[in-house]
């Protein structure tokens, strides 16, 4: 952010009204210039002062808008090269490929299938967002019925890839209401797609042949009133790439490039002949400041492993990533199952439900809210402390999975045995082992 929060205090009204949810404006001040508020808390804000304030917090790389609805999804909005330094926002966008040229029956099987690929992890959904509807030469007519035939019926957002302009009205028409990514403008028809993106308020992708050639067609567009842009520095050589992607967030974060405060799109489809080798690349973009990734195609074993790194590179760094407090079942566990309670840190989560997967005895998982510390660390915190694990034991539904009255606890939260016992008296509180990778053994002795 531009300005300081002193700065920012001399802008709002200092009413001190608390509406906003701190007790003083210099509050509230410190809090946005910290990025820790939004200047629409503010209700009295004069329009010439949230003016001011919106172009200082705006992020160096604008954030941009793609779909509609509830899968409507952001790329861009980033504020640092490196997630440590404070987080990444809006994780990279996976797109697949769609040709024109494909007919009714195909087109319906292949909306079938995408639409599949769900994948659950730490209590999320994950899923790509986007479709990439190519111009294969088949004529305007064929690019608007495809359009129209994802936008109607599947759940992604769309990307319609042409740069013919009046195929591209074609699928505007069609499908604009579903708020397409139009890709996309380059020198040869830079003022033609701007109109069209203008007049139908939608996203633009540029492309152009280099990132200096990049900065003019942007500059050009900007001008002519566009603000939503995704750009794509035309590089499909990897080396070169990637070198673009690292020298386009480096512009617009270090040296205010409005040129090039934009996100990016990249085409792994176009860099390599097979989907393994796709996928590699992809995982450098996800990694390397892409906004979106094209693929040619979804496939579970390329798809999962990138949405993956998708979730825990864009998880914020600050805050440790966990799983929902409940109990997992794990391997058909009955009423005589032996019952492991740990915390709801994710990484603690997996391993011991890994290592119990792993003794093959089917066993009752209680995962209890931490606040995503590990076992050790949430019981030095106070979070992991007998009273609070004996009341979770109480209310959370066991007692009427189970016949016997015995809870296994790790083995590094032993102390907390005597107060677990008085929450729980006539339960038998056992230490489990200290580590992880001695729960099989452990399990198959019970």
């Amino acid at each position: 952010m531009a300005l300081t929060g002193i700065q920012i205090f001399k802008l709002l009204p200092k009413t001190n009204c608390k509406e906003c949810g701190v007790p003083t404006c210099l509050a509230f001040a410190m809090n946005l210039a910290s990025g820790k508020a939004e200047l629409d808390a503010c209700p009295y804000v004069s329009d010439e002062a949230r003016e001011k304030l919106a172009e200082a917090s705006a992020p160096p790389i604008r954030p941009v808008a793609i779909g509609q609805g509830v899968r409507k999804t952001t790329t861009g909005g980033e504020t640092v090269l490196c997630r440590h330094e404070k987080t990444f926002f809006n994780p990279t966008l996976l797109a697949g490929t769609l040709g024109s040229d494909i007919d009714a029956a195909t087109l319906e099987k292949s909306l079938k299938t995408f639409n599949a690929f769900q994948f659950e992890r730490v209590g999320l959904n994950l899923r790509p967002e986007l479709i990439a509807l190519k111009d294969a030469g088949a004529g305007k007519e064929a690019f608007a019925t495809c359009a129209k035939t994802i936008a109607d019926t599947s759940e992604f957002n769309l990307i319609l890839m042409t740069e013919d302009v009046d195929v591209m009205t074609a699928g505007v028409q069609a499908a604009g209401f579903k708020r397409p990514l139009l890709y996309a403008a380059t020198e040869a028809n830079v003022d033609a797609m701007g109109a069209l993106a203008k007049e139908s308020n939608l996203p633009l992708a540029v492309k152009a042949d280099s990132i200096d050639a990049l900065m003019a067609l942007t500059g050009k567009l900007t001008a002519m009133g566009l603000k939503d842009l995704v750009i794509d520095s035309g590089a499909r050589e990897i080396k070169q790439a990637l070198e673009d992607q690292v020298a386009i967030r480096r512009a617009a974060l270090k040296a205010g490039n409005k040129a090039l405060g934009f996100p990016t799109i990249t085409f792994p489809s176009e860099m390599a002949s097979n989907l393994d080798m796709e996928t590699l690349i992809a995982s450098m973009f996800v990694a390397k400041y892409g906004g979106i990734v094209v693929m040619s195609d979804f496939t579970s074993e390329s798809l999962f492993p990138l949405l993956l790194e998708r979730l825990n590179i864009f998880t914020d760094p600050q805050r440790p990533m966990t799983v929902v407090e409940g109990i997992y079942p794990i391997g058909n566990p009955d009423e005589n199952s032996p019952v492991v309670v740990t915390t709801n840190f994710a990484l603690t989560y997996f391993i011991v439900s890994g290592e119990i997967e792993a003794s093959r005895v089917p066993s009752w998982l209680m995962v209890k809210d931490s606040e995503g510390l590990s076992v050790l660390t949430a019981w030095a915190a106070g979070k992991f402390g007998g009273d609070d694990v004996g009341l979770f034991i109480k209310k959370s539904g066991i007692m009427d999975k189970v016949k016997h009255t015995e809870i296994i606890i790790p083995g590094y939260a032993a102390a907390i045995a005597g107060d677990v016992e008085e929450e729980l008296p006539g339960w038998t509180i056992t230490v489990g082992p200290r580590e992880a990778a001695h729960l099989p053994a452990f399990l198959k002795t019970k």
